[in-house]
């Protein structure tokens, strides 16, 4: 069941927060608000008196300060999370509750699909590796990064380095350093390079790109390299549906993608990349460039007849097969693209697109001129704000919730999609 089963749904709109200055405690000054992803709740970080800080939630602080607290997020369950530091160590606290595990360090926080885990890179005595809600890896490593959860939060891992190196100790580096963790355990293989690991739909499976010498890429699922080798490659996906393993590839001046280590869509590609099966896994999409500097999306090999000197945010729906991405030029006019198609609008910014979870609609956080709303299936709600969050939409995909301010208030709305009108 969804999370936002719980949510209220009612059409309407409604202030939550009257004044987002309000905070029960003197302050210095509050940061920027986050807001919950059922719109019900607004937290800001609040500089107190005497160098400390803390969170105000809906204008009550936590009960306990730091020293320093940053990086603030709610998880999909509604949870409020934050990186917080206290007598030189760092932890993340949850609900104004620190973890009992302190660290040299930390960032970066990692959320399950459901909220129900919470975990994070650390570094521990100049070792670093994930903790999962509050429980580092029993084994660190000189160096973590690319860390990943999967969706289900029972399974972690990370790029590691798996030898020491010395300065300028160039022969050993090309023997190769890097491998991957899988819950704090190395790969036995070692690589020159490591790259974006990736989960299959059971957690059970790890994918990387890695590099066995200085001009030789490939993929390695578990441990063990495809023997293909290639110019360049990108991050793997899993096939949900059958397990198999895609990746861009470059052979011959081109990219291509190979699945399983043998080319499925030739290279002919300038670049690709962001590749994503649908759920059912009936469909692979991916960002490609069909010349220099002429963007698109491709399906199944096949490239959408509509161009873009930037594409990003390519985004699936959770069924029914369809396919998003946002285009602009140069970090301008954005463009929503939506199953081939352009939406009419243009815009300062927009913000990755959200599915229905019947896949039949589509919304998009958007900006023009200063103001912000949101647009679905191409019409935009009649209002603007001042600031607007990541939309929603209910579990029957009828009605879609506005999180917004204006006026330093918060405000929460729910629109049927026919309130759509501009």
């Amino acid at each position: 069941m969804s999370f936002a089963q719980s949510w209220d749904f009612t059409p309407g709109a409604r202030v939550v927060v009257d004044d987002l200055g309000k905070c029960s405690r003197e302050y210095e000054w509050l940061e920027e608000p986050y807001v919950s992803p059922d719109g019900e709740t607004v937290a800001r970080v609040a500089a107190l008196p005497d160098a400390e800080f803390s969170m105000a939630v809906g204008g009550e602080v936590w009960e306990e300060t730091f020293d320093k607290i940053w990086y603030p997020r709610f998880s999909p369950d509604g949870r409020l999370t934050a990186l917080v530091q206290s007598a030189g160590e760092w932890t993340m606290a949850v609900d104004g509750q620190a973890w009992e595990t302190q660290f040299g360090y930390i960032w970066g926080t990692l959320f399950s699909e459901s909220g129900d885990v919470i975990a994070a890179p650390i570094q521990a005595d100049g070792q670093y590796g994930l903790a999962v809600d509050g429980q580092p890896w029993e084994t660190l490593y000189e160096n973590a990064n690319q860390v990943l959860l999967s969706r289900d939060g029972k399974a972690t891992a990370a790029v590691i380095q798996a030898k020491s190196l010395a300065q300028a100790d160039i022969e050993t580096f090309q023997q190769g350093i890097f491998s991957v963790a899988v819950n704090g355990e190395a790969w036995d293989a070692v690589f020159v390079n490591c790259w974006n690991p990736a989960f299959d739909a059971t957690a059970s499976r790890v994918a990387a790109t890695v590099r066995r010498t200085l001009y030789d890429y490939t993929i390695a699922v578990d441990g063990k390299a495809w023997d293909g080798a290639y110019a360049c490659a990108w991050g793997p996906v899993f096939n949900p549906a059958t397990g198999q393993v895609a990746a861009p590839v470059r052979k011959a001046g081109a990219w291509g993608m190979a699945i399983d280590d043998r080319m499925a869509w030739e290279p002919r590609f300038a670049q690709l990349w962001q590749q994503a099966y649908t759920p059912d896994g009936g469909k692979l999409a991916a960002i490609a460039a069909v010349k220099f500097g002429e963007f698109t999306v491709v399906v199944d090999g096949a490239p959408w007849g509509v161009t873009f000197p930037v594409v990003t945010d390519l985004t699936v729906s959770p069924v029914g097969g369809r396919i998003a991405a946002l285009g602009n030029a140069h970090n301008t006019d954005f463009a929503v693209l939506c199953d081939g198609k352009v939406w009419p609008g243009r815009y300062d910014m927009a913000w990755p697109p959200v599915w229905s979870p019947d896949g039949a609609h589509l919304a998009v956080a958007v900006e023009r001129g200063g103001r912000f709303t949101v647009v679905c299936d191409g019409k935009a709600y009649p209002q603007s704000f001042d600031k607007c969050f990541a939309p929603a939409f209910s579990p029957d995909g009828t009605k879609v919730l506005i999180r917004a301010v204006a006026d330093n208030k918060l405000h929460r709305i729910v629109a049927p999609v026919a309130a759509f009108t501009g």
